[in-house]
């Protein structure tokens, strides 16, 4: 464990939403496509083939990364989403969930698995258009399996009733990038829209707090405060009346939070030990947060946006196991708080699809009023 002095957390920058929404799509991605190179592999091959401080740059990829299933299903979320705001925008009710639900499988359509022939059709939309959504990148079982049974999970009826996997988690940020609604309408969407691949409560609810982080950023709020006030909805009436809170997602990202204000930064050993490997949804946003917050710059030495972004993604990459989904996930975070700006340009130019990213992120951007 390597030993820093307590810093006071940078005051909050105050980006427009059309580049918070970029920053958030296109960060996660950054974060997904360095992460995915290493992921499932532990430490010390990660150390053996980059060095003692692990991956740190998409230049010492020699073949370069690609976007996995987090990317892919987190512009799926948008596109559902996208959907029932256009129909919400024509006068027209929708069924957000639903919404949420055709565009998931028409993204399981495009992993090599025959749709259910229970399930209904919908016709392809742009985002189906672009071919580089159609590789199969490691996508997490139980979204497969969830999607496969061919009916609409829900809180009541949820496919996958013990699976907490972090497939719900990752997918998740988009719903805090909706404005004008309130946090308890943030958490039911996203929470709702877990239930349909994921039934575990700590699937449910560590999608709600990833969401009401963004939300909270989004509305103004700093790093530490965004993530404080997300895990305190879980006691806040946010759930439902016959719903507990989750106890090892509560202990995780209370261990999280703890961590990241001693001033000190975990070795990617001990960041396991406490936090875990990211499988988990629990784990997957402990993670997160923790390289979020324990390397949040002191505002008397401000170092840049870039500077933070690169130190938070070095550390959500370098631990062994599911690396491309916490860097995914401290990269939305990132990207929502400072907006486009902290995205190193040498990154961005090494992304796959980024004409993608930047076309759903201008689509969510036009409907919401961005």
């Amino acid at each position: 464990m390597s030993t820093e002095p307590a810093r006071p957390a940078a005051p909050a920058p105050s980006p427009s939403h059309a580049s918070r929404i970029l920053g958030c799509l296109l960060g996660g991605a950054l974060g997904d496509s360095l992460g995915y190179a290493v992921e499932s592999k532990d430490i010390a091959t990660i150390r053996g083939a980059f060095g003692k401080d692990g991956l740190r740059d998409f230049a010492a990829l020699d073949g370069g990364s690609s976007i996995s299933d987090d990317t892919q299903l987190t512009l799926y979320t948008v596109d559902g989403l996208l959907e029932a705001l256009e129909w919400a925008n024509s006068g027209v009710a929708a069924d957000t969930n639903a919404c949420l639900w055709l565009a998931y499988l028409r993204w399981f359509a495009t992993q090599g698995a025959p749709v259910p022939e229970a399930a209904p059709f919908q016709p392809p939309r742009w985002i189906d258009s672009h071919s580089v959504l159609k590789h199969r990148r490691a996508p997490e079982q139980a979204c497969l399996s969830g999607l496969a049974t061919g009916a609409m999970g829900t809180y009541f009826r949820p496919v996958n009733p013990e699976s907490n996997g972090h497939g719900t988690v990752m997918r998740s940020a988009p719903f805090g990038l909706i404005p004008y609604i309130a946090a308890a309408d943030v958490y039911k969407l996203s929470a709702d829209a877990a239930s349909l691949t994921h039934g575990h409560p700590a699937a449910r609810q560590g999608a709600a707090v990833f969401s009401l982080v963004i939300h909270a950023l989004v509305a103004g709020q700093g790093l530490r405060p965004a993530a404080e006030y997300a895990l305190g909805q879980l006691n806040a009436g946010m759930l439902r009346k016959d719903e507990t809170v989750a106890p090892l997602l509560l202990a995780r990202l209370d261990t999280a939070l703890r961590l990241s204000a001693e001033g000190t930064l975990l070795e990617p050993e001990d960041l396991v030990r406490e936090l875990g490997e990211g499988q988990s949804a629990e784990e997957a946003l402990a993670v997160a947060l923790y390289a979020v917050l324990a390397t949040e710059p002191d505002r008397s030495a401000h170092p840049g946006p870039e500077q933070h972004f690169r130190a938070a993604i070095a550390v959500a990459v370098n631990h062994s196991g599911n690396s491309g989904s916490t860097a995914s996930m401290a990269g939305n975070i990132l990207g929502t708080f400072y907006g486009e700006d902290c995205l190193p340009a040498g990154w961005l130019e090494r992304l796959e699809a980024p004409e993608v990213i930047r076309g759903m992120a201008s689509r969510l951007a036009a409907v919401t009023g961005a």
